[in-house]
């Protein structure tokens, strides 16, 4: 045997490794960030180093150590530890795994099962889980970058506990990044690099909390970078923009991140702050959304939260869909940006948002009564005969256009849905609804 063959054969294997993988935690100490959850004396920390660990589900965005958490785990704790992918994975080896958790714990061994992308599994692959959860065949360690309390089922969530992971500072992947340069056994420290502190800033705010996408970054740029006469790599501004090229912001339509960024648009619409909204929106354009989306959303707006305070809102945003569908992208986008600067900027009423609901409120509590007679027209001589259409008063024939003719059920008759606010237009509109109230008060009550 040859042990200076097997060892040059580690080391080869070790350097194939990416950046990100070799510099991947080993301790809890040597863990950057997290620490309302590692720090000393927390209850994650304490029940890790006590080996006394329950079933978690560890919930954060890409890179911010969920799989290097569990595989300290497994480290530390006396356990039989088995990663499974959600992705490559399904009921027939979730079975296969449960059984041989099972044979383990009756002879006083513990199972660990570490599932990475909980939330790609289905309803009955989460099932499967259950029995052996509660029968203590396995601990569960799940991660996902999905809210939990949409993507893991409710008796499956019940069971474990949700630790949130949180983005990495800028400064926290700063010092990774000083640490992988320096770090001759795992990381770069073997080469001679020069960087600025300003290119490892740029690259820690680039990376948007996400450790591995900063070490790959500095990866592709010292691969990328030829040494100098003297054997030096200097890694410059213009040689990271060049691996950048564009940043990609982390984003799912179909996940949280989706309804997370278009809730802070539609609010900072709603609040007037138009810088906001203008920086919401470029979030989820340059993310990818679909624009057809953010404009129906825009549409939604300008009837819910500036109603008729301004009646251009809607004619503005209805014709800021029309052009950014008709343009198309990128150009299209400008049309949604001035319609949303427009409504973040026009007068506010949900006053139209409101009755609507309280008629929606009355549709399922009150008898839907029908029509009154007075108000239905007459298109037969048997509807005649009926009464249809007796008793209605025809508003033009009056010289104040009004009449005191009643229109709704009669069980309805002093319902008041809308109640326009003093805001932008809306203001002549109370005027003149109080006006009309003035003109019918005057007039004879009917027969």
């Amino acid at each position: 045997m040859n042990l200076f063959r097997n060892a040059e054969t580690t080391l080869e294997a070790r350097d194939l490794q990416p950046l990100a993988e070799r510099m991947r935690p080993r301790t809890l100490d040597e863990v950057l960030g997290q620490e309302h959850l590692l720090a000393p004396g927390k209850p994650l920390r304490t029940q890790i180093e006590q080996d006394r660990i329950g079933s978690m589900i560890l919930w954060g965005p890409p890179g911010c150590g969920k799989t290097t958490l569990a595989q300290i785990i497994a480290r530390l704790t006396r356990s039989e530890f088995i990663p499974f992918s959600a992705v490559l994975s399904g009921i027939r080896e979730i079975k296969q795994v449960m059984a041989d958790a099972e044979r383990l714990r009756l002879r006083g061994r513990r199972t660990i099962l570490f599932v990475d992308e909980v939330h790609r599994f289905n309803k009955a692959q989460q099932d499967a889980f259950l029995p052996h959860v509660e029968r203590g065949n396995i601990t569960l360690i799940g991660a996902t970058t999905e809210n939990p309390s949409f993507e893991v089922i409710g008796p499956l969530l019940s069971r474990t506990r949700v630790y949130v992971l949180k983005p990495l500072e800028p400064e926290q992947i700063v010092r990774l990044l000083q640490r992988a340069l320096t770090d001759p056994e795992r990381g770069l420290g073997n080469l001679v690099i020069e960087v600025s502190p300003a290119v490892l800033e740029r690259i820690a705010v680039v990376a948007n909390g996400d450790a591995r996408a900063a070490l790959n970054t500095l990866e592709a740029m010292v691969l990328g970078t030829t040494p100098d006469s003297a054997g030096r790599r200097v890694l410059t501004p213009a040689g990271l923009e060049d691996v950048l090229q564009r940043r990609w912001l982390p984003y799912d339509k179909a996940g949280e991140e989706h309804y997370n960024l278009i809730s802070a648009l539609h609010k900072s619409v709603r609040n007037s702050d138009p810088d906001a909204a203008l920086y919401w929106l470029a979030r989820m354009l340059e993310s990818g959304e679909d624009p057809r989306y953010i404009a129906r959303r825009l549409v939604r707006i300008a009837s819910e939260d500036v109603g008729l305070a301004d009646p251009q809102a809607l004619p503005m945003a209805v014709a800021a869909m029309q052009a950014a569908d008709f343009i198309g992208q990128p150009e299209g986008n400008l049309a949604l940006a001035e319609a949303a600067i427009y409504l973040a900027l026009a007068p506010k009423s949900n006053a139209l948002y409101t009755g609507y609901q309280q008629v929606q409120q009355d549709l399922q509590q009150t008898l839907a009564e029908p029509v009154p007679l007075h108000l239905r027209n007459p298109v037969t001589r048997l509807m005649q005969q009926l009464g249809y259409g007796h008793g209605y008063q025809y508003a033009h024939d009056t010289e104040e256009k009004i009449t005191n003719m009643p229109c709704l059920p009669e069980t309805l008759r002093k319902r008041q849905y809308y109640r326009p606010t003093e805001q932008g237009f809306e203001a002549r509109l109370r005027q003149r609804l109080e006006e009309i109230r003035r003109i019918r008060s005057r007039l004879p009550k009917p027969g």
